[in-house]
């Protein structure tokens, strides 16, 4: 999970890097050097590629994509500590997905952290002008789906490959995401294609190392270890696009945290 976070906060600064790629046209790229690794490595290693529980696979590439064309749309619009912060309540949804997918437990006091986070969502919108209520909301609509999907994988650890889960992603997204890009196509140019090519091989290896981590563990006790993105957001946010923030909005991305890796302590204490 923590290489998976390296690669992920790596795949954040490209997405942001090239603003005027629209985020659904990166998609596209990205989906397609995706399923096509994952099919040949599934067809090296003699894995049928189509997976055995056709349904959950299906809705796994359903909320992830929603998830991931979320967040990417975030990534562009606001600043990339914030994005990340918001779209890191996808934790919360996690667990509470759980008690219905899974049969996990929630603990009453867990619904107080919830709203710590959310406290802090709140005061980095409210006080942050860079984040207006409708990008605000697109992150949180990301964490939603983030949190699903993360259910959903946890599901399929018994019956599916890492790499098969990871190849319906694509598989789901990339026509949807050709038809909506179609319509406001910008043709990549100079290191636009490096950048692209980065993109897609910093998700692929994360997607491979956050499944795998999400299936051979608890799900809480993972999501838990995401949270160092943070970091690695706030510091290549000011280096790569000099992004500082007021005193207060550091406050409500500690409050994020606080909620969140108290509500985890409160998961692996009864587990």
């Amino acid at each position: 999970m923590l290489l998976a976070g390296i690669f992920f906060a790596m795949m954040n600064v490209s997405v942001k890097y090239i603003p005027h790629i629209p985020a659904i046209e990166i998609i596209v790229f990205r989906s397609i050097f995706s399923l096509i690794f994952s099919y040949l490595v599934l067809k090296k290693q003699k894995v049928n590629v189509f997976g055995n529980n056709k349904k959950w696979l299906i809705i796994r590439g359903v909320v992830g994509s929603i998830g991931l064309i979320s967040f990417f749309y975030t990534l562009q619009n606001i600043p990339l500590a914030s994005a990340v912060t918001i779209q890191y309540l996808s934790p919360i949804f996690t667990t509470l997905f759980g008690v219905y997918l899974l049969k996990e437990k929630v603990k009453p006091i867990q619904f107080l952290f919830f709203a710590i986070s959310f406290a802090g969502v709140l005061l980095i919108q409210g006080v942050d002008a860079r984040v207006d209520m409708f990008w605000g909301t697109v992150g949180i609509v990301s964490a939603i789906f983030s949190g699903l999907a993360y259910n959903v994988i946890r599901k399929l650890k018994n019956t599916e490959h890492p790499l098969v889960i990871i190849f319906y992603f694509p598989l789901v997204t990339l026509p949807f995401a050709l038809i909506v890009s179609a319509f406001g196509w910008v043709n990549p140019v100079g290191w636009d294609w490096a950048i692209l090519l980065f993109i897609g091989i910093c998700t692929q290896t994360a997607q491979y190392f956050l499944t795998i981590a999400y299936q051979n563990s608890d799900v809480s006790k993972v999501a838990s270890l995401t949270y160092i993105g943070i970091v690695y957001a706030l510091i290549f946010g000011f280096f790569f696009f000099e992004e500082t923030f007021p005193a207060i909005v550091y406050v409500g991305m500690g409050l994020v945290l606080i909620g969140i890796l108290l509500n985890m302590r409160v998961k692996q204490v009864a587990q």
